[in-house]
């Protein structure tokens, strides 16, 4: 019989702690949005380059996306149970993007580069991209989450990533605070509640599989 790799209890338990703590911090936050955006950038401001900043903020997402396209690569040669797990993280990045971009639109939260006079380090997106919750930070999240749950030492790597990728699009000008915290525990728990459901299926197609294989050799 095909075995499956279930992630442990104590990564999930990790996990649902941060998620817990993330949505606890944007909803404190969100009474002093303003005044926090404005910190965070007046320190982003002086004390880091504008050019690091910017690289974080727009190309710091596709570099975590490809560090999870090696890992896989990696999984499917070395670890195929690990692999079917990162798929399966796969499927829950994917879906916590499409629900956030249904929030976003359901929310319609102009970014603070539209409503507050701050200096931002690139481009403030489009009037009808909204600002809660932070794309960026969803993906980032989700995606390390998926990598976490299939090779937990990645999170060495993946997690701190993340929380930059949060960081940078603060410091950029383009998010307030509570929108990348918010972000960040919107990726965690969409990825966290996928990857059980995926693996039960596929342990139930994998049980199918060598049912059927089964009964035609005999």
């Amino acid at each position: 019989m095909t075995s499956t790799r279930t992630p442990t209890m104590n990564s999930y338990c990790g996990f649902a702690l941060a998620t817990a703590v993330l949505l606890c911090l944007s909803a404190l936050t969100f009474p002093i949005r303003e005044p926090l955006f404005r910190s965070v950038v007046r320190v982003s401001d002086a004390g880091v380059p504008h050019a690091l900043i910017a690289a974080v903020a727009e190309v710091g997402l596709l570099v975590s996306v490809a560090s999870a396209i090696v890992l896989a690569a990696w999984t499917w040669l070395r670890d195929r149970e690990s692999f079917g797990v990162l798929v399966a993280g796969g499927c829950g990045v994917v879906i916590a993007y499409l629900a956030s971009e249904v929030v976003k639109v359901l929310v319609a939260q102009p970014r603070p580069c539209r409503t507050i006079d701050a200096p931002t380090v690139i481009a403030c997106p489009d009037v009808d991209d909204w600002s809660w919750p932070s794309n960026h930070a969803v993906l980032a999240a989700a995606v390390a989450t998926a990598c976490v749950l299939a090779v937990p030492r990645s999170a060495w790597v993946v997690c701190p990533a993340a929380v930059l990728i949060a960081v940078a699009r603060v410091s950029a000008g383009v998010h307030y605070p509570h929108d990348v915290l918010a972000g960040l525990g919107f990726g965690i728990v969409v990825v966290l509640s996928t990857v059980p459901l995926l693996r039960r299926m596929q342990r139930a197609l994998s049980i199918k599989v060598d049912n059927n294989r089964s009964v035609n050799l005999h």
